[in-house]
């Protein structure tokens, strides 16, 4: 199965979705003088929505700068989007823009810390998108 790499904020809401998952991943540095994560396998990007959903700041700087090595953007195989329903309809827009960018499947959208059936969903989702590779 895909390994997943996420980015979350000091708030961790991203990160406990993501630990409700159960699968290898791999955090985006928060502070851009951490070490940099470059992935070696190909993965599933999860990524927060910010700003609201303007498309300026949606996309958190961490994840433009991990997005920038191309040998992370030549791994990423979809993109799972995290977003707060307050943004109307820029809903988990940073995932439409990435996967837009990245050419890669939008697998999934959940809201804040997500659900149990989010879970089951992305488990699913990622079992389909292996089987496809």
């Amino acid at each position: 199965m895909f390994e997943l790499a996420y980015f979350s904020n000091v708030s961790e809401n991203t990160k406990r979705f993501v630990d409700k998952l159960g699968v290898t991943h791999h955090r985006i540095p928060v502070k851009a003088s951490d070490t940099p994560l470059m992935m070696s396998d190909p993965y599933v990007l999860i990524v927060p929505t910010y700003g609201g959903g303007d498309d300026a700041t949606s996309v958190p700087k961490q994840v433009i700068r991990f997005l920038n090595q191309q040998q992370n953007r030549d791994l990423i195989r979809g993109v799972i989007a995290a977003g707060n329903t307050n943004f109307g309809d820029k809903y988990c827009r940073a995932g439409e823009i990435v996967a837009m960018k990245c050419q890669v499947p939008l697998i999934h959208r959940f809201e804040l810390l997500g659900t149990p059936y989010d879970v089951e969903v992305v488990h699913n989702k990622m079992e389909t998108l292996w089987n496809q590779h």
